[in-house]
């Protein structure tokens, strides 16, 4: 008799476990919160921050109350929604069968692929909700084509066939969504046009997400290089990336320095320096993948003081 040949193993899945293996236990409400990543959200709030604050500039001490928190509605939920995509993605990859870091839903068989999926669906459609509402208030249609472009850069970063985040792209995707999109959006939906502070503190803020994921992938690289995942740490290697790293901390203090000049409040985001300096030597010097999470946390958290501090010296 002919035998049945045996079926397609899936990541994560019961047939993808060696034999003897046990099941991995269902995720828990603290590990869905885990896999969002919460600890990087700071990374979409700060532009808002920025974006905000440049747009009270421009609009002569106007806020705009309801149009804040649509903003930030559509970049934590963007965010949100790319970290659930990226679950998905690299776990039915086989991206995560050697990661170092936090483990992940797909990758570790604790969540169904098509779960953690949807999930990320989910966000992404209360972001285009968000979005819509934005809109419809500025009038400024054509701003649904952006947001069309920001949900599918998200995807497209660790899924489709061909993801630009294994190419060494995913900094540039980065810059131009966390850092220009995310706060000359901003800018643009409230006062309706976009100044110098919100063209240079985008720049500034967009340095720093691309210096997060830097350091992220800097802990992955040698598990990425063996999943083929060719990531921008991957080529420059790990003296590249690290240098890289500082200088892109640093390039955000040039900027603030221009705007002290204008802003006398801005001086006090120099205090933010107590972050960049530790968080550089932290990858300067690491040696363990725990040593670059907590530089990770680090630059999250400047990114935040920075944007926060910045966009209020704007404003007040």
């Amino acid at each position: 008799m002919q035998s049945r040949p045996a079926p397609a193993r899936r990541p994560g899945s019961p047939a993808g476990r060696k034999r003897g293996t046990p099941a991995p236990r269902p995720a828990t409400a603290r590990d869905w919160i885990a896999a969002s990543r919460w600890r990087t959200l700071p990374l979409s709030v700060a532009p808002v921050a920025l974006g905000t604050g440049a747009a009270v500039v421009a609009e002569g001490g106007v806020f705009h109350e309801y149009r804040i928190p649509l903003c930030l509605a559509v970049a934590v939920f963007l965010q949100l929604g790319v970290n659930y995509a990226n679950d998905y993605s690299d776990g039915v990859r086989g991206t995560d069968k050697h990661r170092v870091g936090p483990a992940r839903l797909t990758g570790s068989g604790a969540a169904r692929p098509r779960t953690v999926l949807t999930v990320a669906l989910v966000f992404f459609a209360l972001a285009a909700v968000a979005g819509l509402a934005l809109t419809i208030l500025s009038r400024q249609y054509w701003l649904l084509a952006v947001g069309a472009a920001a949900i599918a850069a998200a995807w497209f970063y660790t899924g489709g066939k061909r993801p630009y985040g294994y190419a060494a792209l995913g900094e540039v995707g980065v810059f131009v969504f966390f850092g220009l999109v995310a706060t000359i959006g901003s800018t643009f939906v409230q006062a309706g046009t976009v100044n110098s502070e919100s063209w240079l503190s985008a720049i500034a803020i967009g340095f720093l997400a691309c210096a997060a994921l830097l350091a992220n992938n800097l802990r992955d690289l040698e598990q990425d290089a063996r999943a083929g995942k060719r990531t921008l740490s991957v080529r420059i290697g790990s003296r590249g990336s690290r240098v890289l790293y500082c200088v892109l901390i640093a390039l955000p203090f040039g900027i603030l320095a221009f705007f002290a000049v204008f802003y006398p409040l801005s001086i006090l985001v120099f205090f933010a320096l107590l972050i960049a300096i530790p968080a550089g030597l932290i990858v300067l010097t690491a040696r363990t993948a725990r040593e670059l999470v907590l530089a990770l946390g680090l630059t999250s958290l400047l990114a935040l003081v920075y944007g926060v501090g910045l966009g209020a010296a704007f404003a007040f």
